[in-house]
């Protein structure tokens, strides 16, 4: 399969990487040689140095063969144009990375229609959805939704001495009485698909599925059930921050956003003017202190520096903030945030790069018979969730599940079918036209008759 993508930066190179992982054939387009040559030393990738919107660029990069061409340079009008040349020339599939509020408020659809764009992109917007979702839901790390919102999977971590320390899972389940399925355990560096004997520790990063309503009822039995943050204080006043206070404020929660740069502060305060904008640098803790730091119910470091979002998340949580976010891009200092006691991160490149790999596999299954609807990587990237539509030609249709031969590290955590979702049992069966949920690690999916032997 291959694909072309244009626009090497922090996305580009995310999303390279992720491609290059899962066997595809990529090629790298990209103005600038410096930004080539570090690609071309760094992955096995064609790399054309070019305008990717220059149709010789495009030829050299092979475009009338290509399954997949994406665009996510820093310039929305360029990905259009180069995305509407590339389809021209052949591209059979063309994504274009589109941030700007007013493209997306408004004429993303028309855009879309006209210039035969296969879907747009806006890393900033997804990560800001991200973000809302947790801020409604504070006990949790990390929500996936499937279906809709029918289905979800939430991640929590087990702070120590929890009481779910030393429960085994089937313990947990006859001990609580709530439809849900804990579908993944990240304990240190390894990642686990659990059976019914597994033990939970204090540490564990768990993943559960059910249903909204099961999640919180789970959680109130647990005693970590926290109201939703209604005012929420924001490091940075970038496009993350504009597409999340935005979410909050229609919402009905109090929003300040500290920036030091005068003209972005002025801009987002016209922009959204029921927020409040400080103009100040974050960095300085009695700024964040005087701003209410102290009394706030969340903060959100937003800032483009991860190093700055890290430490002034960690100032965060010393003074007790209920729910501290910080967005971090780069694996090796998430890992060191995670480290250090920064449970709570969101990458946007990583949101994107899920996105793309979901449409190459989708892609790549266009002859298979049960598509792929959803994809999200969890703990790290150590456990994929893969929402499949079920086709009347899997081969474990009406059959139940507990005699399916499923691979190893392979586990159907939800069915939906219609509006209902079904934490499924050994006796529940799947049927064509379901959607299932599939957890699965060291493994890559593309059908769903692939978690059969």
């Amino acid at each position: 399969m291959k694909i072309i993508i244009v626009g090497c930066g922090k996305i580009g190179t995310s999303i390279i990487e992720s491609l290059v992982g899962e066997g595809s054939d990529v090629v790298a387009v990209d103005s600038s040689p410096a930004v080539i040559e570090e690609i071309g030393n760094i992955y096995d990738v064609m790399c054309v140095c070019g305008n990717g919107a220059d149709t010789e660029t495009l030829l050299e990069a092979g475009v009338s063969k290509c399954d997949l061409f994406v665009a996510v340079t820093n310039s929305d009008e360029l990905n259009m144009l180069a995305c509407f040349v590339a389809e021209r020339m052949g591209a059979k599939h063309t994504i274009a990375r589109i941030r700007k509020p007013e493209y997306n408020d408004k004429s993303l659809d028309f855009l879309s229609k006209q210039l035969g764009l296969t879907v747009s992109i806006n890393p900033e917007w997804m990560a800001a959805k991200e973000l809302y979702n947790i801020l409604k839901l504070p006990a949790a790390v990390n929500i996936e939704n499937f279906s809709g919102g029918n289905l979800e999977m939430v991640e929590l971590r087990l702070k120590q001495e929890s009481i779910l320390d030393g429960l085994s899972l089937i313990e947990l389940r006859k001990k609580y009485n709530a439809k849900f399925l804990v579908c993944a355990v990240q304990r240190g560096d390894e990642v686990y698909i659990p059976d019914g004997n597994f033990v939970l520790k204090s540490g564990d990063r768990i993943g559960i599925t059910a249903q909204t309503s099961e999640i919180q009822k789970l959680l109130r039995m647990l005693n970590l059930m926290q109201n939703s943050a209604k005012s929420v204080m924001i490091l940075g006043a970038s496009r993350v921050a504009y597409y999340l206070a935005k979410r909050l404020i229609n919402s009905g929660n109090h929003v300040v956003v500290i920036d030091k740069n005068e003209q972005v502060c002025e801009e987002f305060a016209a922009q959204l003017p029921e927020a409040v904008v400080i103009c100040g640098d974050g960095s300085e803790q009695e700024l964040l202190l005087e701003e209410g730091l102290g009394t706030t119910d969340a903060f959100v470091a937003l800032s483009g520096m991860d190093e700055l979002n890290i430490l002034i998340s960690i100032f965060a949580q010393s003074q007790n903030v209920p729910k501290v976010i910080s967005k971090v891009n780069r694996a090796q200092l998430a890992s060191l945030a995670d480290n250090l006691g920064l449970d709570c991160i969101v990458s946007p490149k990583k949101t994107v790069s899920d996105v793309l790999s979901r449409y190459a596999r989708a892609i790549k299954n266009s002859q298979g018979s049960n598509s792929i609807e959803t994809l999200y990587r969890l703990m790290d990237g150590g456990v994929e969730a893969i929402e499949f539509n079920v086709s009347k030609e899997f081969k474990g249709i009406k059959t139940p599940l507990k005699d399916l031969a499923l691979k190893p590290n392979t586990l159907i955590a939800g069915i939906i079918r219609g509006r209902k979702s079904i934490i499924p049992g050994g006796m529940d069966e799947i049927l064509a036209g379901d959607r299932v949920v599939v957890i699965v690690a060291g493994q890559q999916l593309i059908d769903l008759d692939d978690i059969l032997r």
